[in-house]
């Protein structure tokens, strides 16, 4: 895990895998990357908002100061390995520390990312973030049922259906489910901390 040590020029690596790495989201990436990505309905199509809305650098700055600046949210830039650029985003939101519980949210906004795995690890590192350094017992997430991509993906990761709400999302005309997943921290096996963290 520390062998992609951060160098004083270079991006802070707060959790780091195989093929991607997670740190601190910078604002001025996060600003201007994700003003590109919101208004790409490829991108946004799979996302809990209003797919098709213009995204504006004021709206983006104003999310940006309100979720880094939040004690129920987790935000990490998430960075391609092999080059260190951002592709995209990825969170833990509503955390309920009494509870344990979180929700899990992710953005691979570079399409020539998809498709090779960088999801299904992000989803990963975050739950063992979520389960090993915050000491949450339940992440949950939503996902629409035409991603099955993300699907696949998340139950890769270690999340399984809860549930759905059956027709509960409308796009291009058409109704879709909306699928609950999630993991407990009881589920999830192996960790990107082994050797750093206390055991015992």
């Amino acid at each position: 895990m520390n062998d992609a040590a951060s160098t004083v020029d270079g991006p802070i690596l707060t959790v780091v895998g195989q093929k991607v790495a997670l740190g601190p989201l910078p604002k001025e990436s996060a600003v201007s990357l994700g003003v590109k990505w919101l208004n790409d309905l490829e991108v946004t199509r799979t996302l809990s908002i209003t797919a098709g809305r213009p995204f504006t650098l004021e709206a983006e700055q104003d999310w940006y100061d309100r979720v880094s600046r939040s004690d129920s949210d987790v935000l990490f830039a998430i960075y391609e390995r092999a080059t260190l650029r951002i592709i995209g985003s990825t969170g833990l939101h509503r955390i309920d520390h009494f509870n344990r519980t979180a929700e899990f949210g992710i953005l691979i906004g570079e399409k020539d990312c998809w498709g090779k795995g960088f999801g299904t690890e992000t989803a990963r590192l975050m739950l063992d973030y979520a389960f090993n350094v915050l000491g949450l017992h339940n992440v949950m997430l939503k996902v629409f049922s035409y991603n099955e991509r993300g699907i696949r993906a998340y139950a890769r990761a270690g999340f399984k259906v809860i549930g759905r709400r059956r027709e509960a999302h409308r796009l291009g005309g058409r109704a879709f489910d909306e699928i609950f997943m999630d993991c407990l921290a009881t589920e999830f096996e192996g960790s990107a901390f082994a050797g750093i963290l206390p055991t015992g």
